[in-house]
């Protein structure tokens, strides 16, 4: 089944590593790269995220793709919308961040706060978030996940590998040594 896994990882690399339209935080260089499947309503995507922040402030070689994947609220996407329209305004992190690390129910009203609150122009974003190029992301990113067969949130798929631990024993650093020690 792993091997089964690993091969539509493989059928799937061009679209997961070189989507201009994926957000990267990180080292946009570097030579350990995760894949980050999620949602801004996910209990386990939140809960790994100090974790994920502090891996990737630590090791100067990672690089975190995200794919947004909007499965769980009718917030999540437009969450989704918006942190995708937020990197027209070069504040995508900052708005990702904000949202990932929210306490609480994500309301359209939290969601446009943290926008605020991370400097965005609200008005220009709600513009943004309907640009055809927003909804072609995330339609690719759910033919993606379909193809990958990833069906929740979190997803991690590192060195052409899904991390299959659960998200709370994922240990960024150890993923990292091994997949520069292939």
């Amino acid at each position: 089944q792993e091997k089964a896994q690993d091969q539509l990882i493989a059928n799937q690399t061009t679209a997961l590593l070189s989507d201009p339209a994926s957000p990267v935080l990180g080292n946009s260089k570097g030579d350990v790269v995760v894949i980050e499947f999620f949602d801004y309503a996910c209990p386990y995507c939140k809960a790994i995220e100090p974790r994920l922040e502090k891996f990737l402030k630590d090791d100067k070689g990672a690089k975190l793709i995200v794919k947004e994947f909007p499965i769980l609220t009718p917030e999540s996407l437009i969450a989704t919308k918006a942190a995708l329209a937020a990197v027209k305004q070069g504040r995508y992190e900052a708005f990702h961040n904000t949202l990932m690390n929210f306490k609480g129910r994500l309301t359209t009203d939290v969601i446009f706060d943290a926008a605020k609150d991370v400097g965005l122009d609200v008005n220009r974003l709600r513009k943004d978030m309907d640009a055809p190029e927003i909804a072609d992301e995330i339609i690719a990113n759910f033919n993606l996940a379909r193809a990958l067969r990833i069906v929740q949130t979190p997803g991690f798929i590192a060195g052409g590998h899904m991390l299959s631990a659960t998200s709370a024993e994922i240990d960024f650093p150890k993923v990292a040594a091994a997949v520069r020690a292939k």
